[in-house]
């Protein structure tokens, strides 16, 4: 496949896919929790553009209403909420040391093949822009998995959370060409709720046992 014969659109959105994979290894290595935001943020930024970049070329000018939401919600207002819960708890400083952080690098570039590996049966009589954008966004939902399970902050869940989003609302974009505006905004509006009870949520655990590591959470037991 020689990607200069590939009309502007379809490289443009190949290379936003990349990016928005490429921003999920590195939230997936990063142990500090304020950089994680940073980087989620800049992955709701790529679906942005690309959210735009779709509208403009398939002439959906609903989907210019979906990038203002995804701007406001992804990279203003849940970044800044879950900033503001970090520096309120103190979290900043603190470095989560990631058991056998190769392991886990590997077993995310293995999940990337994977995807590969399942849609491209499945994909091969569709179009190059449909199977490449698909399998890299059926990645980044693997890869928002494993970050839950390797690290043990709660914030870090809510970020390999919200990235599982992330990555069915590209494929969303560019297999469907945009979905409803009203299912859209009632996305958009589950996605909202969940950032506010994950926030509420934060303040009343860090009250009742003065951390958000999960593995401090399962060690809980009740008392009578």
């Amino acid at each position: 496949m020689d990607i200069s014969n590939l009309d502007h659109y379809t490289q443009i959105i190949l290379s936003i896919a990349a990016l928005v994979m490429l921003t999920s290894f590195v939230m997936l290595g990063q142990g500090r929790l304020l950089r994680l935001v940073f980087v989620f943020a800049l992955q709701g930024l790529l679906l942005v553009l690309a959210t735009a970049i779709a509208a403009y070329s398939t002439s959906n000018h609903h989907l210019y209403i979906s990038a203002v939401i995804t701007l406001v919600l992804k990279v203003v207002f849940i970044p800044w909420m879950l900033r503001r819960h970090i520096l309120k708890l103190e979290m900043h400083r603190d470095v989560e040391a990631l058991n056998n952080k190769t392991a886990i690098m590997l077993g995310g570039a293995s999940l990337v093949v994977f995807s590969y590996y399942v849609l491209h049966p499945i994909m091969q009589s569709s179009t190059i822009i449909l199977l490449n954008a698909l399998a890299l966004s059926l990645a980044v939902v693997l890869l928002g998995m494993l970050l839950m399970i390797s690290h043990r902050q709660a914030i870090a869940h809510v970020v390999g959370f919200m990235s599982i989003e992330n990555g069915l609302f590209f494929a969303a974009i560019v297999s469907t060409s945009g979905m409803p505006l009203v299912v859209e905004l009632g996305v958009a509006f589950d996605v909202l709720v969940a950032a506010v009870l994950f926030g509420i949520f934060f303040l009343h655990i860090s009250d009742s046992i003065d951390s958000l590591d999960v593995d401090q959470m399962n060690r809980l037991s009740e008392v009578e």
